[in-house]
Parts: structure tokens; C-alpha cells; sequence
């Protein structure tokens, strides 16, 4: 819909993570043009751990066509934001989890210099260059709130966007969409919201759900909370680099079509 010539924003809830990634899909699919803009994802229904719950087949069908389209799987995408692998490693502490990433860094980007030249997510929010704790956001804020009674909120704030290295002319620059993020405490319960200029809806925005699922159930943990919802803000979120005619025939979309139809029987 349109207001004086604006597009009104589109809000999206679930407490299923596939499922609110395939209503976001659909909505683009099954409307004209190939954006939206406003968006805004919420997601409940983590469980005792901060982990998502997720449709297999929709998670399944999408992680196929990415590696037929020759994209970043999900899991790989997710561990820009958050990298799972490592902490599994760690079990659950996080002074070997900071350092082990630091050493592993340059090597990562060293996998894939075209795409990680200009960093990672989550090397911005612990490696930022400047700042407290070494420039570790995250460290800083689990410090702060876990210290004192009665920080203020607005604290709990991390950047990924630095003007002095992404004021950048160029016409694509590929890196951060992603640009802030807040963790917003409330009684026993976290609540964490993101911020993209703009995202690519089919092969990016999956593991970037995810991605941020994982870093909230991280922070949670260490602010001794519950994580209870995440909050997406796209300013243009983007079906880009896949044609949609072709993509509504793909058994991906079939995943995503019966996911959403077996919610809306079930609320029915």
C-alpha cells in the first residue's frame, strides 16, 4: 500500500523463523515489483536455549537452489553474524570464543578475499578498531550490564557501519548492510533489533535471520537473559539476482507456500 506516494511499511510476525522468511518471499512474489520497502520481521518462539524454530523442508529446498545458483548456504551466510561453529568449540565460554575468532579472521578472509575483503559482521562487532574493550562491542556491553544494576538501555548498542571506511563512491559495495544493532533488556527477557539498509531477500536474508538468532541466543546467555523476540528493520529489502517468474516454479517457493498454508489451517 501507498500513502501521498510512499510506501507504508510492511510488518511481518511469526514464531517460526522459515515461516517468516517464506511470508516475506511470498509477499514479493505474489505482488508486483521486486521490493519492500519498509520491513519489518519480528520473531518469537525461540526456545530455552535462544534457538529459532525452522521449517526442515522450506530450510532444506532454499540451501539446494543456493548451492545450484552457486551462493552462500545458509549456514555459511549465518556465520558472517554469528559464527556457531566456533562457540560449539568453546562450550559456552566466550574469553576462548573472542580470541579464537581474532586468530581465525585473517584466514577466513583470506577463503574468500572478493566477498570478506572488507570484513565480516561479526569481526566488525568485536574487531572494530577503536572503542572499549579492545573495540569488542559486545564484550562491552555484557560488561556493562552485568557489573551494575540500572544501566540505561540506550547502552546496549553496536555498530557495524563506520563512515570512515564505508563512506565509500563506489556503485556496489556489498558490505555492511547490516549497519546497527540494539539489545534491549526487559525483566528476564532480551529483545534484539537490527538494522539493514537494504537486504537480499532470497539468498541472504534466511541466514541473516539466523545469524542474528544465534548472536541474540550468544548475548542472551552471557547477560544472564532469555532471548524473546528479534526485530528485523530493512529500509529495502530486495528480490535481486534470481528471476522471479522462474523462482515461483522452484520447490523452494512449494516449501514456503505449504509452510505458511499449514499455519493458516492450524490458526483456522
Amino acid at each position: 500500500m501507498r500513502s501521498n506516494g510512499v510506501t507504508e511499511p510492511v510488518l511481518i510476525c511469526d514464531t517460526n523463523l522459515s515461516r517468516g522468511w517464506a511470508r516475506v518471499l511470498l509477499r514479493v512474489l505474489d505482488n508486483p515489483g521486486t521490493e519492500i520497502s519498509p520491513l519489518v520481521l519480528s520473531l518469537t518462539g525461540f526456545d530455552a536455549d535462544g534457538y529459532p524454530a525452522e521449517d526442515r523442508g522450506v530450510r532444506k529446498e532454499l540451501d539446494t537452489v543456493l548451492a545450484e545458483l552457486k551462493y552462500w548456504d545458509v549456514e555459511t551466510v549465518a556465520f558472517t553474524i554469528f559464527p556457531q561453529q566456533y562457540w560449539r568449540l568453546c562450550r559456552g565460554d566466550r574469553t576462548k570464543l573472542f580470541p579464537m575468532y581474532q586468530d581465525a579472521f585473517p584466514r577466513l578472509q583470506a577463503m574468500n578475499r572478493k566477498d570478506n575483503r572488507r570484513g565480516l559482521y561479526f569481526e566488525r562487532l568485536t574487531m572494530f578498531g577503536s572503542g572499549p574493550c579492545e573495540g569488542n562491542q559486545l564484550e562491552w556491553i555484557i560488561q556493562e550490564y552485568t557489573k551494575r544494576k540500572g544501566v540505561r538501555r540506550s547502552a546496549f548498542q553496536a555498530t557495524t557501519f563506520d563512515p570512515a571506511r564505508d563512506h565509500l563512491p563506489d556503485a556496489q559495495l556489498g558490505f555492511p548492510c547490516l549497519q546497527h544493532m540494539s539489545f534491549v533488556p526487559s525483566g528476564d527477557e532480551l529483545v534484539v533489533n537490527a538494522f539493514y539498509a537494504t537486504q537480499q531477500l532470497f539468498d541472504k536474508a534466511y541466514g541473516n535471520y539466523l545469524g542474528l538468532s544465534h548472536l541474540g541466543a550468544f548475548m542472551a546467555t552471557q547477560m544472564g537473559l532469555r532471548l524473546a523476540r528479534l526485530n528485523v528493520t530493512v529500509g529495502v529489502a530486495k528480490l535481486e539476482r534470481v528471476n522471479k517468474s522462474e523462482l515461483k516454479h522452484t520447490a523452494v517457493v512449494s516449501a514456503a507456500r505449504t509452510c505458511v498454508a499449514d499455519a493458516e489451517m492450524v490458526r483456522t
